[in-house]
């Protein structure tokens, strides 16, 4: 892969990269680095393309989005989003919390995970939460009892396994029968049954989700194709399901990869939701790095260049710790000069301080770069800051949002005595 991805927001103009029409060198010098750039642009137009087929002609609706928040959770990017009518799904009581802190409301948020504490799922409940997705029959019969203490009713939808192979990564695969999401296809019935029995349980609705990073639409049509088959089943059992979370996942432009357009995806999918009979349900989708991958990238500084006999490195100050995914899942990103030079160019390896030899960020890269110049990591907007660490003792980056040609920092550098602010030193022993 070496060619650009598919941006909105960012765009190239006599050899500079500028974001939404302000100079990106500009924001690292008046930032530093690194530093997460996001284009409000970009976002509000991935959130419009999923309106485009989730809002019908008349203005009814077809389906609603709720963000996967895991991918990004800055509050400016909840805010923006809940302004444009977002639900969200939530994976934590920190990001219950984080939504609450942006202003929305828990009504719209599903509660997913396999491993809900009692404070967590008691935290939901007290808030009102719109409905928990439960991923093991010990989590129901946690979640009952729980809601019973509480003398409150607690929502669920199962989310299914389908054992449908989406052909992405292992460590992003989610549907498969060795995953640990979800209830086993063959399991379902036997939970929902027992969800019926239980006092303090309401059934609204079912979910599944098979992964991340998938670029063909047909392991959706085949999961929903098994779902289908369950819900009538239910139904023979007296369950009824009022709506269907149809999870995220949808792959984006990295950089040479053909992802779907996102309207046509969701079309395609509701399309035959109705098309099967199901049309009068609820559909979720919860998207995540289709929202916000291409809506944001990394500014980092090129700090030395390093060649030796086997491979030329270029070191920045951008780290394993504020960009895992190439350390993680040896993913690939673009890696661009904010400002181009009719300079020669070479092979580098581009890699941070960290002192991990997995410490990369893109291998084999054509650059013409010197030190000091400021490079941009491309599709950084999702899961970049929000998988970021400490590692080191490194401050997490800053993070500016840029609308309307200004920019606003939405999170700022972390100080380095913030980071052990919260540690406390032994006593010491009294000598002598």
């Amino acid at each position: 892969m070496n060619q650009l991805p598919k941006l909105l927001g960012f765009q190239l103009n006599n050899q500079e990269w500028f974001a939404e029409n302000v100079s990106l060198l500009s924001i690292a010098q008046k930032y530093g680095t690194p530093c997460y750039v996001y284009s409000k642009q970009a976002l509000i137009e991935a959130f419009s393309a999923y309106e485009g087929a989730c809002l019908r002609l008349d203005g009814s609706r077809r389906a609603r989005v709720h963000f996967a928040m895991k991918s990004n959770s800055n509050l400016a990017i909840l805010d923006l989003f809940a302004g444009l009518g977002a639900g969200f799904d939530l994976v934590s009581g920190g990001e219950l919390d984080r939504v609450i802190a942006a202003g929305a409301s828990p009504a719209v948020c599903v509660f997913s995970g396999v491993g809900k504490s009692v404070a967590e799922i008691s935290r939901a409940l007290q808030v009102g939460v719109k409905c928990f997705n439960v991923e093991s029959i010990p989590e129901l019969t946690r979640i009952n009892a729980v809601a019973k203490q509480l003398n409150l009713i607690a929502p669920i939808s199962l989310r299914v396994n389908p054992d449908v192979d989406a052909k992405t990564h292992p460590y992003i695969s989610t549907g498969l029968k060795d995953n640990k999401f979800g209830i086993a296809y063959e399991s379902v019935l036997e939970t929902y049954l027992a969800a019926k029995n239980m006092s303090h349980c309401n059934i609204t609705g079912i979910d599944c989700h098979i992964g991340s990073q998938i670029l063909d639409i047909n392991p959706y049509i085949d999961a929903l194709d098994r779902i289908f088959l369950l819900i009538k089943e239910l139904r023979t059992h007296g369950i009824e399901i009022h709506h269907l979370d149809i999870g995220g996942g949808l792959g984006i432009d990295y950089g040479g990869e053909e992802a779907p357009n996102i309207t046509d995806f969701a079309n395609t999918l509701l399309n035959h939701i109705e098309s099967c009979g199901f049309g009068d349900l609820e559909i979720i989708f919860e998207p995540g790095r289709s929202l916000v991958g291409n809506a944001g990238l990394l500014l980092t500084k090129v700090e030395y260049l390093k060649p030796t006999e086997a491979k030329n490195f270029c070191i920045v100050d951008a780290a394993m710790n504020d960009l895992m995914r190439p350390a993680m899942y040896e993913a690939f990103h673009h890696i661009e000069p904010v400002v181009q030079k009719a300079i020669p160019q070479n092979i580098y390896d581009v890699v941070g301080p960290v002192c991990e030899t997995g410490d990369w960020l893109g291998k084999d890269r054509p650059l013409a770069v010197e030190p000091d110049d400021v490079l941009m990591i491309l599709s950084a907007g999702a899961y970049g800051s929000s998988m970021s660490s400490n590692y080191n003792t490194r401050p997490r980056a800053a993070e500016v949002m840029v609308s309307d040609h200004q920019t606003y920092l939405i999170r700022e550098r972390e100080t380095i005595q913030s980071l052990f602010a919260g540690e406390h030193l032994l006593p010491k022993k009294n000598e002598g």
